[in-house]
C-alpha cells in the first residue's frame, strides 16, 4: 500500500511515517512545507520526501501519482492564532482540503484520512465528547476542521471516495521539538529553569493522548474501509494541575508555575468517548500519563540540541 501522509514531517506525522515505515507494507510518500521551523526529517530508507506545500496544485498532483491511501495531517492549527487571524485557517485547513479531496479523486486514491480536532470543533459542551454531538466550534481554527469534515463526508457521499475523519484530542510526546502545546511548552521551560505558564486556574481538563498511541490508531482505521467520524484519545480527563504534579514527579524538579488570564477561544474542559473507535477498528489507548511524560521528558533531555536550535529558529523568523 502507498500511503502519502501531508504534514508527515510534523510532530504526529514524524511519528506517523516511522510507524508505517517499520511495516514493508507500506511504501510511505511525505509532503511537508517544513513551515513550522522543524529540522528536515532523517527518514527511515525507502520513505519519499518532498518539501513543498500541499496547497500547491502541481506539487500535490505530483505526490499523488500511485498512491492509495492518504493520511491528510497537513493543517494550520491553534486556537488563538486563528481568532486573532481567521482567514489563514480558512485558506489553508478549508481550500487546500478541498483541493486535495479533488485531486486524490483525479488520482484514483481510494482511502483519505482525514485529522481532525474534537473539543475545538464541538465547542463548550458536556463532556465525554462523542461522535453524536453537534458542532459548535468557538473558534476560525474550531470552523475550518468543521469545514473539512464536511467536505469528506460529502466527497464520499457524492463520488463514493472512502474517507474517513478521525478527531484527535490533545497529543504529546516525543518528537515534538517545534510545537507550541501544552507538554512540549511546559517541558522546555522546566529545561530552561523558566517559570510554565498556566492560562486560567488549572483546573481546566484535556484528554492526553499519547501519540504512540495515536499512531496504532490511525494506523487500524487506514486498513479497514471506514467512512465517518471517530474521536481518538485516551478516553478520561486530565487537568492542568494534574499534568503539572505529573511532570514533578517525572523530572524531579521542583519548578515554578505562573498564572495567567484564560485565553479567548479555549474550551475549559474536553475530553472524550473512544467506544466508537474500540468497537469499530479496535482502537485502545494503554499509555498512561506519568509512563507517556517520563518517555517525553527523556526524549527532550536526550535531543536538546533539537528543540534548542528549533528556538532560534523561530526566534529569527
Amino acid at each position: 500500500m502507498r500511503v502519502l501522509v501531508t504534514g508527515g514531517a510534523g510532530f504526529i506525522g514524524v511519528n506517523l511515517v516511522q510507524h508505517l515505515s517499520a511495516n514493508s507494507a507500506y511504501d510511505v510518500v511525505v509532503l511537508d512545507n517544513l513551515s513550522a521551523g522543524q529540522r528536515r526529517p532523517i527518514f527511515p530508507r525507502g520513505v519519499r520526501f518532498t518539501c513543498g506545500d500541499f496547497t500547491d496544485k502541481a506539487t500535490l498532483a505530483e505526490c499523488l501519482q500511485g498512491v492509495d491511501t492518504v493520511v491528510h495531517l497537513a493543517a494550520l492549527s491553534g486556537v488563538v492564532a486563528s481568532v486573532e487571524d481567521p482567514r489563514p485557517s480558512f485558506e489553508v485547513n478549508v481550500a487546500g482540503s478541498f483541493q486535495l479531496l479533488e485531486l486524490a479523486r483525479a488520482a484514483n486514491v481510494r482511502r483519505i484520512v482525514n485529522a481532525s480536532t474534537g473539543g475545538a470543533l464541538l465547542g463548550e459542551v458536556a463532556s465525554p465528547i462523542s461522535e453524536e454531538m453537534a458542532p459548535c466550534p468557538l473558534s476560525p481554527y474550531g470552523a475550518s476542521k468543521l469545514a473539512v469534515e464536511g467536505y469528506c463526508a460529502a466527497f464520499a457521499g457524492a463520488y463514493g471516495l472512502s474517507c474517513v475523519t478521525l478527531r484527535f484530542s490533545n497529543i504529546y510526546g516525543p518528537r515534538s521539538a517545534h510545537k507550541k502545546s501544552v507538554v512540549a511548552a511546559f517541558i522546555k521551560g522546566i529545561i530552561r529553569e523558566e517559570p510554565i505558564v498556566v492560562y486560567g486556574d488549572g483546573t481546566q481538563q484535556r484528554d492526553y493522548l499519547y501519540v504512540g498511541d495515536l499512531v496504532r490508531g490511525i494506523e487500524a482505521a487506514l486498513k479497514r474501509p471506514l467512512t465517518g467520524v471517530y474521536q481518538l484519545g485516551c478516553g478520561q480527563p486530565t487537568t492542568l494541575h494534574t499534568v503539572v504534579a505529573t511532570l514533578k514527579k517525572v523530572s524531579g524538579i521542583d519548578f515554578r508555575v505562573r498564572f495567567e488570564a484564560r485565553r479567548s477561544g479555549e474550551v475549559h474542559s474536553t475530553w472524550c468517548n473512544t467506544a466508537k473507535a474500540a468497537r469499530e477498528f479496535g482502537y485502545n489507548a494503554p499509555t498512561d500519563l506519568e509512563t507517556g511524560l517520563q518517555t517525553t521528558w527523556s526524549w527532550y533531555l536526550e535531543n536538546r540540541e533539537i528543540w534548542v536550535w528549533q528556538q532560534a529558529w523561530s526566534a529569527s523568523d
